[in-house]
This record gives structure tokens, sequence and C-alpha cells, in this order.
């Protein structure tokens, strides 16, 4: 880094320099698997709507809402839609009134339960819970 301060370069110089240096200290770049999948599962809702859904094979969307407290609808559907897109869940809509949906899983989303299944126990074995 000392070698940035003796030299006389330009503000784009210098940028250009800081980003090759920033860029060798990356491990992962934003294609690396491992970021895609932490930023997929990273939220509160993901991994818990895919567990119900493993436990109940089918839910409609207000059976499936009714089972996760503290979360609002706007959150609840853009995870359903963001899980639908990256094929982790399907959606089936009935043409009734009032609307009928049904949430499944898919293969993909069956992958993934025993890693869900093996950070869960994890967790039980190892987070102690406040006494309530």
């Amino acid at each position: 880094m000392s070698l940035l301060y003796n030299l006389k370069v330009s503000n784009i110089d210098y940028l250009i320099l800081m980003n090759k240096i920033l860029i060798k200290r990356k491990p992962c770049d934003n294609k690396c698997p491992l970021r895609i999948v932490m930023h997929r599962f990273g939220d509160k809702w993901s991994i818990l709507i895919i567990q119900i859904l493993s436990e109940e094979n089918i839910l409609r969307f207000g059976e499936l809402l009714s089972r996760i407290d503290g979360i609002s609808l706007k959150v609840f559907s853009s995870t359903l839609k963001m899980l639908e897109k990256d094929g982790f869940i399907s959606r089936k809509v009935y043409p009734e009134v009032p609307p009928k949906v049904e949430y499944k899983l898919t293969k993909l989303g069956q992958g993934i339960l025993p890693y869900i299944e093996k950070i869960s126990t994890w967790a039980e074995n190892n987070i102690k819970r406040k006494k309530e």
C-alpha cells in the first residue's frame, strides 16, 4: 500500500489500482455458488417456509401464512415469489372466486431439506433459549 503514496497518479489510475488490489482479496465473486445460496437463504423466512412446506406437503396461502408468526403480508408474498422464481416451491392457482392458491416444494426444494434439517438440529443442540 505504501506504493500508492509514493506514486503520483490520477484519481482514475488510483481507482483502477485499488480495484485490482481489492479484487485479489475476494475469495468468491458474485457468481460464486456459496454467495448465491447465502443471499437466497440469508433472510429470516425462506428456510422457515421451506421447512413448513416439507412437513405439510401442500398448503394454501392463508394456511401457510397462519403458521408463521411475525411476518408481514408484504414480506411473506415477496418471499414466496422469490422461492418460486428460484425453483424451490411451486404455486398452483385454481380458477375460483376467491382465488385458491396452493404451494408445495419442488424437487429442488426437497433437495435442500437434509441441509436445513442439519442446521435445525445443530441450532436446537447449540443455541440456548432464554427462559421466558
